[in-house]
């Protein structure tokens, strides 16, 4: 804004000031080769374009910085159109399917019950592995003001502390495909004790001991694989 009121601000002003007045002909005095103008307008933006670099820079660094023992490693998992949670430490999953219409709802709702949910301990450093079984999707949980990319064939991490219990929003933020509005997730926060209730649940199931892997992955291009080959003309 306050650049765009100076830049503004000079426009009408030069439009005032120098506007053609009754009865002037011909052209104004001719102005070129300002030395004082021209260092001007290249030593200030490149001054603000490295300012920006180095301040993002420190901060990306800051940000993306993995933590050296993080108390909970969760593996995301990434898939058209829903989303698994790999419990590392504790050794259990879950599986999630995409949104599903709330037939008994408002217009447009889903069954709040069927969408994914991670379950994270509040204060402690969380690492969460980002992989993708099919194409390139994007972990955002809008509450922590960051998302990242998960990439096929690729393994991206992303290293969060919880600050406050609750329930929080999250979603695909890379157009992945037909139902990428459906993908869906939350993020509940617990005290420590109801994430090591969580947990014990999870184990009584007896159908989430393990971790799941991407043996169902669909990208056959990435090195190490053998894609299919069809003859020229089928």
């Amino acid at each position: 804004m306050i650049v765009g009121l100076i830049t503004w601000g000079l426009i009408i002003w030069a439009v005032v000031v120098y506007r053609r007045r009754k009865g002037q002909t011909g052209l104004p005095v001719q102005l070129r080769y300002n030395m004082p103008i021209e260092i001007f307008y290249t030593v200030v933006p490149l001054i603000l374009v490295v300012g920006f670099f180095a301040f993002t820079a420190r901060d990306q660094t800051a940000i993306e910085a993995r933590f050296d023992s993080p108390d909970v490693k969760v593996q995301v998992i990434g898939k058209q159109w829903a989303w698994d949670f790999n419990y590392e430490n504790e050794d259990v999953f879950t599986t999630g399917v995409q949104g599903q219409p709330d037939l008994e709802g408002p217009k447009g709702s889903l069954v709040q019950a069927e969408i994914p949910t991670l379950v994270l301990p509040v204060g402690k450093k969380i690492e969460l592995t980002l992989d993708s079984r099919d194409v390139i999707h994007s972990f955002w949980v809008v509450d922590f003001l960051y998302k990242k990319d998960m990439i096929p064939g690729k393994t991206n991490y992303m290293s969060v502390i919880p600050e406050r219990i609750g329930t929080f929003s999250g979603k695909c933020a890379e157009l992945c495909g037909e139902y990428h509005s459906l993908m869906l997730f939350k993020v509940k926060v617990v005290s420590e004790a109801d994430y090591a209730t969580y947990i014990d649940s999870l184990r009584a199931t007896g159908t989430n001991d393990g971790q799941v892997d991407l043996d169902y992955k669909r990208n056959s291009n990435l090195p190490g694989t053998s894609a299919p080959t069809a003859q020229e003309g089928n």
